[in-house]
């Protein structure tokens, strides 16, 4: 062996050696997957001499292709991963195929992880090498080990970059958390009612929710309430949400009526959700003068009035379809109820009754009905009933409760 022949490779093994220590330096440098597949292409191309490269990744379930280099159209149009490919699961040098579109390639090198293929690089040469070794065989192993490399690199960068989204989504999430709660009304933040007393219990499933309930003072002798779910759960049920808390706050006085209440908000909703999404609600008005309870039930779990005296339970059920079901609501029927004697009524959301029991959804408002008793108040009936739900693992949605003791 000559010696400018030692030094010739002494010099290729070097190149090699530093391309791989350069990459390495790259990839900790937090290249963009499209920077590292071009530098990947320019070291086959311009330094190693292999002018034809195709490099698919398999992204979610799908293949692509991510780097086609000086391949002709015909030949990228007429490969099918899935057809020819997949059944090598090591080095193969192309001489016979079933597709003879490969032949126009020379080397196929497949890039396993834990025994499945993830990748697969695709090398040609048309150019004559001295001695008629072609540059795919004289640097085959270096580049079945840059392939490793590079695949590797573009994963850990999806993933670093996915829990990036991840970490964002989730301070989102939080902020939107934050918001959504300034929404519903605590306990201190209830109005001051005579002959009135106010009790609540909020917890979303998730970080946000599609639960709401607001008490608003209508004026000295009305107080008005809502307690509403939007279908679905997420950031898009919290935005129809707090879109919803605006309209009804924006329409709802002592003065309208209920039907006239109730088209103008569905016209919101549809407005907004586009008929995508909809929202149940309950909503009622009561004047404590005249101990009368104006009610309208919109698709909603019928709310329970508990009768201290006798003990028993009236269901408020009266009402309509849910709000951007229908472009118009056919019917809407109030419901009138004189409160003559003291009593709890509890508006809820379906979380509270709704439980999962094996692959079924089960319903069932026992936990209401055996939690009224004449000697709690409505703080002591929602504490207990939120106590239960909270050591049930089968919830699986918001649960709200709104409350009300009428003395």
């Amino acid at each position: 062996m000559s010696i400018t022949t030692s030094q010739n490779r002494l010099k290729l093994s070097t190149f090699k050696l530093n391309t791989l220590l350069g990459m390495a330096q790259e990839i900790s440098a937090e290249l963009k997957p499209e920077e590292l597949i071009d530098r990947f292409r320019r070291i086959l191309n311009d330094d190693l001499g292999i002018d034809r490269i195709l490099l698919y990744k398999i992204e979610e379930g799908k293949w692509e292709l991510l780097l086609n280099s000086n391949c002709p159209d015909r030949v990228v149009a007429n490969i099918s991963v899935e057809r020819d490919l997949l059944p090598f699961n090591e080095i193969t040098f192309v001489a016979v195929s079933d597709n003879p579109i490969l032949l126009e390639l020379d080397v196929i090198i497949p890039v396993i992880q834990n025994n499945q293929p993830v990748g697969y690089v695709l090398i040609g040469d048309t150019n004559e090498y001295e001695k008629g070794v072609s540059a795919t065989i004289r640097h085959l192993n270096f580049v079945q080990t840059l392939s490793i490399i590079i695949f590797v690199a573009i994963e850990n960068l999806h993933l670093f970059h996915k829990s990036l989204e991840q970490e964002a989504m989730r301070k989102e999430l939080e902020l939107a958390s934050r918001m959504q709660s300034m929404l519903i009304p605590s306990r201190v933040d209830m109005p001051n009612f005579k002959g009135v007393r106010i009790g609540s219990y909020y917890s979303p499933h998730f970080e946000v929710g599609g639960d709401y309930y607001d008490v608003i003072a209508l004026s000295a002798n009305d107080l008005g309430f809502c307690i509403a779910d939007v279908s679905g759960k997420g950031i898009s049920a919290a935005l129809l949400m707090s879109n919803f808390q605006a309209n009804l706050r924006a329409l709802f006085t002592r003065d309208i009526s209920f039907s006239s209440l109730i088209e103008k908000l569905n016209q919101r909703v549809m407005a907004t959700a586009k008929g995508e999404k909809f929202i149940t609600l309950f909503i009622g008005r009561y004047n404590n003068r005249t101990r009368r309870l104006e009610y309208v039930n919109a698709g909603h779990n019928p709310p329970f009035l508990f009768i201290r005296s006798s003990g028993k339970i009236i269901q408020l059920s009266l009402g309509s379809v849910g709000l951007g079901m229908l472009d118009e609501i056919p019917v809407i029927n109030q419901g009138i109820l004189n409160i003559d004697e003291p009593g709890t009524l509890l508006c809820y959301t379906d979380g509270l009754v709704e439980t999962i029991a094996g692959d079924k959804v089960v319903y069932n408002t026992n936990i209401l009905e055996r939690n009224f008793m004449p000697n709690r108040d409505v703080h002591q009936i929602i504490n207990a009933i939120a106590q239960e739900r909270e050591s049930d693992s089968d919830v699986f949605d918001d649960i709200s409760i709104l409350g009300f003791d009428f003395e």
